[in-house]
Formats: C-alpha cells, sequence, structure tokens
C-alpha cells in the first residue's frame, strides 16, 4: 500500500519544524517541507484579515498530496488556501492556535495552556516534536568522544536563547550557571552544555569561559549531540524559554529541571504549561534541591498520530 503525501507548512524555525515532521513521520507520510513566504503587503496581517487567496504567499509549486501539515501564524492562509483550491479531498492539520475559524482545518492540535476548545481540537501536555525514543538510543555513544573521561555522571543543560518574554542578558545567564554549578559541586557532576539555533553566540563563549576545561561545551549546533546527552544524562537542565525542549526532554523519563528568567512581559501561558508539567511531575525549577525521581516518558506525537489515523480512516 502506497504512502500517503504530505507537504509540511512553517516559518522555518526549529520549533516549528520539529513539531510538523515530528507528526508527519508518526503518521507514515512520504513528506515535503516548504517554507512559507508571505507577499509583502500581507506580512503585517494577522490571518484573521487575509484573504484566503494565492495572493497572500509565495506560490507552492506542488499539488500532489493527500495531508496538509501547518504551523505558525504565516502557514495559516496557505493550508486553508491549498485545500480549497484542490479538486481532491485534502486533510489539513494546524499545530497552534491559528488564530482563525477552526472549521478551516480538519484537524487543530493545540498544547493544553493554549485552553483552545472545538470538535476538531486534539490537545496535548506540552508540544509535539520529532524524536523518537530510538534516535535517542541510536545516538548514545556520541558524546562519549568529547567529555572528560572521570567517574562524574552527567548532567545537560540545554539552551534555548532570548525571546520577546526572555532575555538572555549577562545578568540573568550568570544567575543560572551560577546556581548550577552549585549544583554540579554539590553532586559531583559533570556538565554537558547543548545549545540551540537560538543561543546567542556570547552565550555559548560565556559558559566556556564561566565553566571552565573541567566540563564540556557544545559549541555547534549539534543534533546528534543533543539526542546523546538526553541519553546519557542523569539529570537534564533546560532554559524556561522553550516549551519545545522541556516537551522533547519529557520522552526520557528522566529529572527535567527549569532554568528560570523573570520575564518581561506576562507569560501567563508559559506559566500554565509550567504548572501542567509540575502537577505531571515532570519538572521542578532549578535551585531546588537536586534528586533523581521518575515519571511516566510522554510521547504526545504517537497519541496524537494515532487519533488522527483513526479518524481518517473512518
Amino acid at each position: 500500500m502506497n504512502k500517503l503525501k504530505g507537504i509540511l507548512l512553517t516559518q522555518g524555525m526549529h520549533g516549528m519544524v520539529s513539531q510538523v515532521e515530528g507528526l508527519a513521520k508518526a503518521l507514515d507520510l512520504d513528506f515535503t517541507h516548504h517554507t512559507v513566504e508571505l507577499n509583502s503587503f500581507w506580512k503585517i496581517f494577522p490571518p484573521k484579515l487575509m484573504p484566503i487567496s494565492q495572493n497572500v504567499y509565495n506560490q507552492i509549486n506542488q499539488s500532489d498530496f493527500d495531508i496538509i501539515i501547518s504551523c505558525g501564524r504565516k502557514s495559516v492562509i496557505p493550508s486553508i488556501h491549498l485545500k480549497k483550491s484542490l479538486s481532491k479531498k485534502i486533510f489539513n492539520i494546524h499545530i497552534q492556535d491559528p488564530k482563525v475559524n477552526l472549521k478551516h482545518f480538519d484537524f487543530v492540535v493545540a498544547p493544553e495552556h493554549d485552553s483552545l476548545n472545538g470538535t476538531n481540537v486534539i490537545t496535548t501536555k506540552g508540544a509535539i516534536h520529532y524524536l523518537s525514543e530510538r534516535e535517542i538510543s541510536e545516538n548514545n555513544d556520541y558524546l562519549y568522544k568529547i567529555i572528560k573521561k572521570d567517574e562524574r555522571k552527567i548532567c545537560a543543560l540545554v539552551l534555548g536563547g532570548p525571546t520577546r518574554y526572555y532575555d538572555y542578558s549577562y545578568k540573568n545567564i550568570e544567575h543560572i550557571f551560577s546556581i548550577m554549578s552549585k549544583m554540579l559541586n554539590k553532586k559531583n557532576y559533570q556538565l554537558v552544555v547543548i545549545p540551540s539555533m537560538r543561543t546567542p553566540l556570547e552565550t555559548i563563549n560565556f559558559a566556556k569561559s564561566f565553566f571552565g576545561d573541567n566540563h564540556t561545551i557544545v559549541d555547534t549546533v549539534d543534533k546528534k549531540a543533543y539526542l546523546s546527552a538526553l541519553s546519557i544524562s542523569e539529570i537534564i537542565v533546560v532554559t524556561c524559554d522553550s516549551s519545545s525542549m522541556i516537551s522533547e526532554a519529557a520522552m526520557t523519563g528522566k529529572p527535567i529541571y527549569v532554568a528560570n528568567i523573570l520575564p518581561k512581559k506576562n507569560d501567563k501561558r508559559f506559566q500554565k504549561f509550567k504548572n501542567l508539567f509540575r502537577e505531571l511531575n515532570i519538572i521542578r525549577n532549578l535551585g531546588e534541591d537536586a534528586s533523581i525521581w521518575r515519571y511516566k516518558k510522554l510521547d504526545e506525537t504517537n497519541r496524537v498520530a494515532n487519533i488522527i489515523k483513526q479518524k481518517i480512516n473512518s
């Protein structure tokens, strides 16, 4: 039986790519990824004020597909327009709140902390993503060629980057590093720092100078290093700016500490997300007494995919 074909529409940001690709893989689609570009005039408008028209976005030169998976503001109108403009039945799935009438989509996948309701809405605990347990396990040994060879257990620090809510100022990062240093010394951990695409170079360089040669700082975006760190670490610390990376770490079932930064503006959505994950016993705040605990591994991507498969088949 031939696989269903899919197109993935995002703005190209890592968190969005992770979500659409994760769902496409879980649905076992033969897919291609398209980075959406809006035409200049429409870039300043929210989706609810845009016409459902090809005039809004640069043409996507592909018509042989069965499913559209979109994520992000720019991909809303292209997804709706492509579904309407083709003569065959197309299923379209949007991840996150599209900020338009939900009836434009067959499925909307949104985290619980978005408080989105509708007959076609599938809610998730945290963000879906493209990581799998198998992929994490397969990359277990990758970091052993660069980490310090000693008896210390591993603690991973996964860094995000500045957002409109959180500032990666020297003061904020020094505060996180200082708390980390106390925990490392108390528990005799070796630190492995994993940057993301949003991590400023100065933050990576600061980590090198702050923690010195006795720890391991990965200074490039390296997915294999990230997967390996998730696999070999006893505990994982993730900065508070990325619900996606916290959700990815939750697939391991390992203790996750959130490195908090005082928000520049109201971050109630992030607070709701963190409150939910704390209730699920997944996270604690960095600075709380370091301990080891376990929780049920979170695999929302496959759970969502199974719901969608059943509904499509019926």
